[in-house]
């Protein structure tokens, strides 16, 4: 595990700077702080189910169509029910997958789908991830410590994860039926090469890792926290305001008499 230092100058001496790390590969870097998932889905307008004291968490979709929850130490459970078409679909997660990595999926289920088709794909072999088409399409990263793979023999489904040099990391099942476009969001930040930060006491013990050492104030902190929870809220708002136009019917015209 290499290590670096950089101390970010000019924020005022007001505070104590706090010693975080910056990780990457980001698929090796643990955990997180849940709130990374769960403050962006209730900032999209998602209800918060926790049942009152208990470790676990639950967040509903607004339809209640899907549920997101997290149970220690299991990790997540993402359900999403039959509509129309769509049948029902899981996806599980162990709990060191990083929250980076999960947001991708559980962002993709707050926006609007795009009118391209989706391809699961296509974030991965942009970062130079080999793939292989054979029985089991598989993809894996440049340093072979993670992969991707669509799984034919048997119930088909998606099998996704990391290693170190100690073993599995994490790893995450999804089922055949699950929608492209969320797992397209979480390969995207799976493949993204910017390094995620940990604070100081939750860096994983792997040579596999590079480490940026950096002191944070904690106003920073928030604001970055901040700005992605004002992110979720105007994108939410927008939303709803362009569903309302719809839904509003326009005005009847009143004939005019002559």
């Amino acid at each position: 595990m290499s290590k670096r230092h950089r101390q970010w100058a000019g924020w005022g001496s007001q505070q104590a700077a706090q010693q975080h790390y910056l990780i990457e590969p980001r698929y090796l870097a643990g955990g997180g702080d849940l709130r990374h998932v769960t403050e962006y889905l209730r900032a999209s307008g998602w209800t918060d189910n926790t049942p009152r004291s208990s470790a676990a968490l639950v967040f509903d979709s607004s339809d209640k169509a899907v549920r997101v929850a997290y149970q220690p130490p299991g990790g997540w459970q993402i359900h999403g029910a039959a509509q129309g078409q769509q049948p029902a679909w899981q996806v599980t997660l162990s709990a060191q997958a990083p929250v980076e990595i999960v947001a991708g999926l559980t962002d993709a289920l707050t926006k609007a789908r795009s009118a391209h088709a989706p391809n699961v794909w296509a974030p991965l072999s942009e970062r130079g991830w080999s793939t292989d088409t054979g029985q089991e399409h598989t993809a894996v990263s440049p340093n072979r410590d993670a992969f991707v793979q669509y799984v034919t023999t048997g119930p088909q489904h998606w099998w996704i994860g990391a290693r170190n040099e100690h073993g599995p990391v994490w790893n995450l099942q999804a089922t055949s039926t699950t929608p492209l476009y969320l797992l397209q969001g979480l390969t995207e930040a799976l493949a993204d090469p910017d390094p995620v930060m940990r604070p100081r006491g939750h860096v994983p013990p792997s040579n596999r890792i590079r480490t940026t050492s950096v002191s944070v104030l904690p106003d920073q902190l928030r604001a970055w926290q901040q700005a992605r929870i004002t992110a979720a809220r105007a994108a939410t708002w927008g939303r709803n305001w362009v569903a309302s136009r719809t839904r509003t019917p326009a005005p009847a015209r009143v004939a005019r008499s002559r």
